[in-house]
């Protein structure tokens, strides 16, 4: 069967869902999550031989097969992420998350109606559900393209808005395409809708404008995949550069040098993903796969906070002088273990998942033009900042461009993940009941 038949066969087969259960849903995979989190967190109290062992916060399968996924396809893949996950279970790492990367879905089904692609996305939910798979990224739109239809980004609103697993995202730049400015502010009004129509706002943790990213990263939403299926590790690896600085620190208030941060956190992090990655290489092999490689970079949860770790060098809170240097440092030893790696192996910054980077922000000593500033030396980009929930779609598109125009000037990938706020004011507190968000103030 060629490509299009089997496209054609599945709109035939493809049945509509009632949309009158989303928010339920959306509810329930929050609370789900949080009860994941639970047991984990009693997990690693109970375990104390263990708590230097990064967690692994996601194993994610990316699929060389096209759109429409059939049922058999999800299936497959989620039988080989359970398998990849018991395996690093018994080796005695917490796996937090099993997901799944596929290609762009607006580029394989670039002559669908909005109708069909909403039922198709809609399907996909039933049998990820069945499946119990929770992540599923459908890919970038590759609107940086001038061919790319730019009304096709508006669809995103309503995918993610009537799915609770799925994530995508929008590239404004590539270093081939260069910025296609006018994609900026569809993919603000993304971020607006998502803002309003979902539990919290919470839609807008699977959405993500993205600048010079390729396809390969574990990490959502930026995830999206080309070529042979194959199997990447991401980390939450926060822990590791903390035990590597606190190490050097001995009780003493001196600055750690910066070529010793580059050189103890590179060596933490070689000793401690060599046999994660070993592991990973083994599964590959074993299911006939390639290996992706491993983002490196150094997630936080919570108080498992990255910003902890980068104030053990002794230059201050996050925001002091000295900052830009730390962050380069980190992203030195980062970027420099031999190992085979993939994505943005840079230091994440995300002001509502790391508690500490929460309470810096609450405080003062850190801004959105602060975090656009270390971007440029060492992380993501800007990830999930709280904004005043009026922000317009043209404030939040401004934002946009500055991110991507420093990813395409640097030649380096960045994203813009924000969270404008519904009913919240500049000044005002967060009240995001997901286990997934820290709360603080809106700027």
């Amino acid at each position: 069967m060629t490509m299009s038949s089997h496209r054609a066969a599945y709109r035939e087969n493809i049945q509509p869902c009632d949309p009158s259960g989303i928010m339920h849903t959306q509810h329930m995979h929050i609370r789900q999550w949080g009860d994941n989190m639970a047991n984990e967190k009693q997990h690693r109290v109970d375990t104390s031989p263990y708590l230097h062992i990064p967690p692994i916060r996601t194993i994610t399968l990316g699929i060389a097969d096209p759109h429409p996924l059939t049922p058999e396809v999800i299936k497959r893949a989620a039988t080989i992420l359970k398998h990849a996950s018991t395996r690093y279970s018994e080796a005695g790492y917490e796996v937090q998350t099993i997901r799944l990367s596929t290609r762009p879905i607006f580029d394989d089904l670039a002559d669908w109606s909005f109708t069909t692609l909403i039922n198709y996305a809609q399907e996909l939910q039933r049998v990820l559900d069945d499946v119990g798979v929770g992540f599923c990224s459908v890919g970038t739109a590759q609107a940086a393209r001038l061919d790319f239809p730019l009304e096709r980004i508006e669809l995103i609103a309503d995918l993610l808005a009537q799915t609770s697993a799925l994530n995508a995202t929008v590239q404004i730049a590539t270093p081939e395409s260069g910025i296609r400015e006018e994609a900026a502010l569809p993919a603000a009004w993304v971020i607006r809708r998502l803002a309003y129509e979902t539990v919290e706002g919470f839609g807008n943790f699977r959405f993500a404008m993205l600048a010079c990213v390729a396809p390969g990263s574990p990490f959502f939403p930026s995830a999206y995949h080309a070529g042979p299926t194959s199997i990447s590790l991401g980390l939450q690896g926060a822990g590791i550069v903390a035990e590597a600085l606190l190490a050097q620190k001995n009780g003493g208030t001196t600055p750690i040098e910066l070529q010793k941060i580059s050189e103890v956190v590179r060596a933490m992090l070689i000793e401690r993903a060599l046999p994660i990655v070993a592991l990973g290489q083994a599964l590959a092999s074993e299911h006939e796969l390639s290996f992706g490689g491993i983002d490196l970079s150094p997630a936080p949860m919570g108080e498992d906070s990255i910003v902890s770790a980068l104030e053990l060098s002794g230059y201050g809170p996050i925001g002091s002088s000295g900052t830009v240097a730390v962050a380069a440092a980190l992203t030195t030893a980062l970027k420099n273990t031999g190992l085979p790696t993939c994505g943005y192996c840079g230091l994440m910054l995300p002001v509502l998942e790391d508690a500490v980077l929460g309470r810096r922000w609450e405080e003062g000593l850190i801004g959105t033009h602060q975090l656009l500033l270390y971007s440029a030396v060492c992380g993501t980009g800007l990830d999930t900042l709280p904004l005043p929930g009026n922000t317009s779609a043209e404030a939040i598109s401004h934002l946009l461009l500055d991110v991507a125009t420093l990813a395409l000037r640097l030649n380096k990938p960045l994203s813009a993940r924000l969270f404008p706020v519904p009913g919240k004011k500049a000044g005002e507190r967060t009240e995001f009941t997901s286990p997934y968000l820290t709360n603080t103030l809106v700027r």
